[in-house]
């Protein structure tokens, strides 16, 4: 823990709702709800007007429609979702070269290198409150919820004191007083599991929790978890600010305009990028033993399945047929607008190595290609462009016929009007840059490292 609050967490508020708020003016102040929009699908993200009817993320879609029928339901847009996370980190490492992004709406922020006069309450506080006042400019309108501490933990908690939109900074020497009403699940990994055996020794909030000697935590929780939790109890958190990271997986993954049906197609795709995977495996020298699949369905419910290998592999071969294998077991029927191919539990050695035998013979990559359907897929939320009106969004489809909204975020709130399916002058809208990327995508995918 430091001797100033200098480490600043910010989390951008209900961020994939708030960008469509933001991009669609008829639903701002409304209830809005992004995720797979099917009979399985899982929200993602519900908007501040949605969350007052007990929507929350990682509900059940079926639930969430149930609580709040009259909420927009939309199937999201990760491109300017993207595009919006671009420009918050960007404007985050303009002020700091320590900037560490837990995702696409939430980063913490090394004040030790932000170059202020000093790190007192008062300087922090006006540099935070100015950096949101930036952040709402850089991003056309979106708000964040900012902590600021002597460390990531108390940082973190701060953040989520005044939401929407706040900003609690916790001066120096004033954690364990924040801390110790809060209850138990207030510190990481204390999930319900947990929070439940907890509750059974009477433990509820983390003044209760400071009382319990380290053994008895080990006892109750097990040694790593139990050292843990005794510490952040304390405030005691001396994690740095880490802005890169050692590579824990590679991966590849693809989008793709229509939707997939063809398991044939799928297997081709799956060890194409495997393949993939395999090559970048080798040019940085490293092999991995676990083999991770995913696959995003028509309604943007996202699954993955991954197996184990007894040892690492880098052979393109290997991971291409546990890869095929794991995609057996799901139902694909409905469609498949991303597959993805990835390995992680990564090591700079291989099996074979040990024993002086040479990797299994590399099949050469199969060509794939995928057919464009004569019908659209029309997700309600998305951006399309029609000859006549311009842009607009889907509000809903079915039975052959399209239904628009035709604004834009530059807009007022626009009219609606209706076409059939497959009509000519009316098509889905994406930027030039991610056109371009999504041409990429379908032949090789991007990778990470």
């Amino acid at each position: 823990m430091r001797a100033q609050a200098s480490v600043l967490h910010l989390d951008l508020d209900a961020f994939f709702a708030s960008v469509e708020q933001r991009d669609k003016p008829s639903l701002r102040g409304k209830p809005v709800v992004v995720g797979g929009v099917g009979g399985r699908g899982v929200v993602s993200t519900a908007s501040y007007e949605a969350r007052k009817y007990g929507v929350r993320s990682a509900m059940s879609t079926r639930e969430a429609r149930s609580r709040c029928p009259h909420a927009a339901f939309l199937s999201g847009r990760f491109h300017a979702y993207r595009d919006a996370s671009r420009a918050v980190m960007g404007l985050l490492r303009s002020v700091s070269p320590l900037v560490e992004p837990l995702s696409l709406d939430e980063a913490f922020v090394d004040l030790q290198q932000a170059d202020l006069p000093d790190l007192e309450v008062p300087t922090v506080t006006a540099f935070a409150e100015e950096l949101r006042g930036r952040l709402t400019e850089v991003t056309r309108g979106l708000t964040a919820s900012v902590g600021v501490g002597t460390s990531k933990f108390i940082a973190k908690v701060a953040s989520d004191l005044d939401k929407p939109d706040g900003l609690v900074v916790v001066p120096p020497g004033t954690e364990q007083d924040l801390l110790r009403p809060m209850h138990v699940t207030v510190i990481p990994g204390v999930g319900p599991a947990t929070a439940e055996r907890l509750r059974r020794a009477g433990i509820h909030t983390v003044a209760e929790l400071e009382l319990v000697s380290l053994d008895e935590l080990v006892r109750l929780v097990g040694k790593a978890q139990g050292g843990g939790l005794h510490q952040l109890a304390r405030a005691l958190d001396d994690r740095r600010v880490v802005p890169e990271r050692e590579a824990k997986s590679v991966s590849v993954e693809g989008t793709y305009d229509t939707d997939l049906t063809d398991r044939k197609l799928m297997e081709g795709l799956l060890t194409r990028q495997a393949g993939e995977v395999a090559a970048r495996l080798r040019k940085s020298g490293l092999s991995g033993r676990t083999v991770t699949i995913k696959v995003r369905l028509h309604d943007f419910t996202t699954l993955s399945r991954s197996n184990t290998l007894g040892s690492p592999t880098d052979a393109a071969g290997t991971i291409a047929r546990v890869a095929r294998s794991l995609l057996t077991d799901l139902d694909t029927s409905g469609g498949v607008r991303l597959l993805g191919v990835g390995l992680s539990g990564l090591a700079d050695w291989v099996q074979e190595d040990l024993f002086g035998e040479t990797a299994e013979d590399e099949p050469e990559l199969p060509e794939v290609e995928v057919p464009h359907h004569s019908r659209r897929t029309w997700a309600p939320g998305m951006d399309v462009e029609h000859d006549e009106l311009g842009r607009g969004w889907v509000w809903g489809s079915g039975r052959g016929v399209v239904t628009v909204r035709f604004e834009t975020a530059a807009t007022p709130a626009g009219p609606v009007r209706s076409y059939a399916e497959d009509d000519p002058a009316l098509r889905p809208w994406l930027p030039e840059e991610v056109t371009e990327e999504a041409s990429a995508e379908t032949t090789e995918g991007p990778a990470t490292v």
